[in-house]
């Protein structure tokens, strides 16, 4: 099956062996990433940042890459992640189609896909890739993880299980586990792809393809990333046309409709069906433990960001975290945001997550104020051309 693979990705090899946490390793494994800004010379100034589920490695546009990245407004010179200041590593997550290795991938063993034979999934093995990934990387710690949604999950278990590679943390609609309501959510999604005929338990090719499962799929995501608030003073009860036109029966008319349609279609065959459903799978399976878990993190400090209207992570759920790490001695700041732009609102509504996080980061730059930039970002120690 096809990757989907930006053309600045790079890839820094995962150990042969490397174990997943419900059984299985990977051999001739990979993680791709990209990277932004000047490391300085003592590798101190780096912010890692963590993906949700679709993303690729490729945040921002640079000089490599100029194609608009999928945070584009949050990175670069002069932007809240200020590229001037930091060097700045993006990582696909291990089980995507973009780049780490995953479902789409060659398994060595055999010269063809992976797919259902890729071994289980968890948040705890996309942590621990992301961590042998910065290791390999010649960094010997990150000054600030930065996650969203299902990256906010994986920072706190890289937190978790490498205490010592993080000082900070900016948490972003994470959560410690799923709540039902956005387990049930990915559950009708998964089924959706895994009932379309095309699917054949994961054996589907270019011709024979799983679209409708995913465009469902896709549709069910893009109405739960929005709240009710958004959706409504987006369309209201605008219309395409007169009711009862000439469309074929029960085709969309609704500009809603209309909308969903559209834009599942883009993403249907821009993303491997067979690893949505693994990193669907490891959001649901995830479960960080009780506040015990958090307390014993013992960061210096974190920027903890919650947006009222999100359905799919509460606002509960960012409290949850913030009051476990201060219950710990982290210096921990929580942010309810307002934006009716629900679990999506990090994407969109740039004008008030930047000011915040640009405080945040630049209230950490004090120290590392004496380092000489060393050498330029995307060839960082340990990338594989």
């Amino acid at each position: 099956m096809p990757e989907f693979i930006s053309s600045a990705t790079r890839f820094v090899a995962l150990p042969d062996g490397f174990p997943m946490k419900r059984g299985g390793v990977l051999n001739g494994s990979r993680i791709a990433y990209e990277s932004y800004g000047n490391l300085n010379e003592t590798r101190n100034n780096v912010i890692l940042i963590l993906t949700g589920l679709s993303p690729s490695a490729h945040a921002a546009s640079h000089e490599d890459d100029p194609t608009v990245g999928w945070w584009e407004g949050m990175i670069g010179p002069g932007r809240p992640v200020d590229t001037d200041e930091w060097h700045v590593i993006c990582i696909n997550a291990l089980g995507s189609c973009k780049g780490s290795t995953g479902p789409a991938s060659v398994d060595p063993r055999t010269g063809e896909s992976y797919r259902l034979s890729f071994p289980e999934l968890s948040i705890e093995d996309i942590a621990d890739a992301a961590a042998s990934a910065v290791r390999a990387l010649g960094i010997p710690h990150v000054e600030c993880v930065i996650g969203a949604s299902m990256g906010g999950m994986a920072s706190l278990a890289l937190i978790t299980r490498h205490p010592e590679l993080v000082r900070n943390h900016i948490n972003i609609s994470g959560a410690v586990h799923s709540t039902p309501f956005a387990s049930a959510i990915r559950s009708v999604q998964r089924e959706a792809i895994q009932t379309d005929a095309y699917w054949r338990r994961g054996q589907y090719n270019q011709e024979q393809y799983p679209e409708n499962g995913m465009i469902t799929a896709r549709k069910l995501g893009l109405i739960s990333y929005r709240s009710a608030l958004e959706w409504d003073g987006r369309f209201g009860r605008d219309k395409a046309g007169e009711w009862g036109s000439s469309s074929p029966h029960f085709a969309p008319e609704l500009p809603v409709e209309m909308y969903l349609d559209y834009h599942a279609r883009r993403f249907a065959r821009t993303f491997d069906p067979n690893s949505y459903l693994y990193l669907s799978r490891s959001i649901d399976r995830f479960d960080l433990g009780d506040m015990g878990t958090l307390a014993g993190m013992h960061l210096e400090r974190a920027m903890v960001i919650g947006v009222r209207s999100d359905l799919l992570f509460p606002l509960h759920q960012q409290d949850q975290i913030a009051e476990g790490l201060r219950a710990g001695g982290t210096d921990v700041t929580f942010l309810a945001m307002e934006s009716e732009e629900g679990h999506d609102a990090f994407l969109i509504d740039l004008r008030r997550f930047g000011p915040p996080i640009a405080r945040f980061l630049s209230s950490l730059l004090p120290q590392l104020r004496d380092a000489a930039p060393l050498f330029s970002n995307r060839r960082a120690g340990g990338s594989l051309d």
